[in-house]
């Protein structure tokens, strides 16, 4: 009975009619099972604005690593003849260490009234705050920082960093493996990165205002200076890059979808 279903080999080893059967059939169930599992291939122009999207991202990460690695995040400036010598203090301090220094009244511009700027030539003494080690608050110009938020402006500032790392390696993953899947969590990324930033920013300068109002003895002149700039502008660049990778993660073009194409009839 067997033998009129299955057809032995003939003499040139060609294979039997069952043998081409069971072949193509395994054949079809591979074939469907490999398109069920096929993923979406981005195009060349596709890559290539994710690349442009992904070096606006990388701008705003130098500029944090920037700002949150200075010091120069605020500027406490004395009246240069509060002391009544030679000589006028300020201070400058970061995330995570202050300076105090020391200038020549000499030096200052006869027009301007408080000490510095800190560019001028003076002597500097840094030190690290010890909100990381022992806990302690700090002391410029007898005021006393408030550790609770220096501690969660500086905590924000390294997540945001985290933040920033998690989406490169997304942004990675989708151009070495040619898919769009992983764009959607890089923005994610990237978008909190930058509002955690700007959050940072924002406690800083609430803590500056706390240190300023815990003593009246010694007057003085605060200004945010060029890291804050840094930081801030890093914050808002992230976020745009973030809402560029949203919309490359589109499967169409927001362009065409609120402006379609009319092709004309003639």
């Amino acid at each position: 009975m067997w033998s009129n279903f299955i057809v032995q080999p003939d003499g040139d080893d060609r294979i039997g009619v069952a043998g081409a059967l069971q072949g193509g059939g395994l054949a079809g169930i591979k074939g469907g099972r490999g398109q069920g599992r096929r993923v979406q291939k981005m195009s060349d122009s596709q890559e290539g604005k994710i690349k442009l999207a992904f070096f606006v991202a990388i701008i705003g990460v130098t500029l944090t690593v920037l700002g949150m690695g200075t010091e120069f995040w605020v500027e406490l400036a004395q009246p240069k003849n509060f002391s009544g010598n030679q000589t006028c203090q300020m201070a400058y301090y970061g995330l995570w260490k202050g300076c105090i220094r020391t200038l020549f009244v000499a030096d200052i511009d006869p027009d301007r009234e408080l000490c510095g700027p800190a560019e001028l030539n003076g002597v500097t003494n840094c030190t690290y705050f010890k909100f990381f080690t022992s806990g302690d608050n700090a002391v410029i110009f007898k005021k006393t920082t408030n550790k609770q938020l220096n501690l969660a402006a500086a905590i924000l500032a390294l997540l945001s960093l985290t933040m920033m790392a998690m989406g490169s390696i997304c942004i990675g993953m989708s151009l070495n493996k040619g898919v769009p899947f992983f764009l959607k969590p890089a923005s994610f990324c990237f978008i909190l990165s930058g509002v955690l930033v700007l959050l940072s920013v924002l406690i800083f300068h609430q803590s500056v205002l706390a240190l300023l109002s815990s003593d009246d003895s010694i007057p003085l002149h605060y200004e945010l200076s060029w890291s804050v700039a840094c930081v801030g502008s890093a914050g808002g660049i992230l976020i745009f890059g973030g809402c560029l990778f949203i919309l490359l993660s589109l499967p169409f073009s927001p362009w065409e979808k609120c402006f379609p194409h009319k092709n004309s009839v003639t």
